[in-house]
């Protein structure tokens, strides 16, 4: 009876903490979603076959309310082709790509 009891009681304990995950991460989901717009539109002008040959991966760090910085990597397998840096003010909606 006991185990029925927290069996029910635990997923209701969770829910509340999962519903604000996305108000904690909402400046880096608008900065990856702004990026992949943007990379996938400049990607598929240049090359739609080596789109799918490369493989890029994103990772976002917030800084402030309004800015993040993205990292794209791409991969062809387990080799890194190569790594391009954004700047993204998720306000503003601009999108300027760090020169390394």
């Amino acid at each position: 009876m006991k185990k029925l009891i927290v069996f029910v009681i635990f997923p209701l304990l969770i829910i509340p903490f999962g519903t604000k995950a996305n108000e904690t991460f909402s400046v880096e989901i608008e900065a990856l979603t702004l990026v992949m717009e943007q990379y996938e539109k400049e990607f598929k002008v240049k090359n739609e076959t080596e789109l799918e040959k490369k493989k890029p991966s994103y990772m976002a760090l917030k800084e402030d309310e309004c800015n993040a910085t993205v990292k794209v990597t791409e991969k062809t397998g387990l080799e890194i082709v190569g790594t391009k840096s954004f700047d993204v003010n998720v306000c503003k909606k601009e999108v300027n790509k760090i020169i390394n």
